[in-house]
């Protein structure tokens, strides 16, 4: 995916588009969060479409969730639901910073000028 150690540095252009790609794959990811989260609200937990929105994007954001849930499939759909959102997070938070850091690491392995 990424240029070997031995390959010159990518061009500005070059870097841009893998960082526009790192981007929209984290946007879809956390687009298809946001959905699970919702569905699951919503189906699972009873609550109203703009409030499974509400709470799937609270808790994808890391806020805590609003309305109280009071199903017991709600309940566990919600602490399950938390504990991915956690795992997404991270998965996304790495994914940007990857093409930054592979980068960094690359430009000091390049022969001296």
């Amino acid at each position: 995916m990424y240029e070997h150690r031995t390959h010159p540095l990518l061009s500005r252009k070059a870097f841009a588009r893998r960082v526009w790609h790192h981007f929209v794959a984290t946007q879809l990811v956390v687009a298809a969060a946001l959905g699970i989260g919702m569905a699951g609200y919503h189906f699972l937990a009873g609550l109203a479409w703009i409030d499974a929105l509400l709470n799937a994007s609270m808790i994808l954001g890391g806020m805590g969730p609003v309305d109280p849930v009071r199903t017991p499939a709600g309940k566990l759909f919600a602490s399950f639901y938390a504990l991915f959102c956690g795992l997404v997070l991270i998965g996304v938070a790495s994914a940007l910073v990857a093409p930054f850091m592979h980068r960094m690491i690359h430009r000091f392995h390049l022969p001296e000028r």
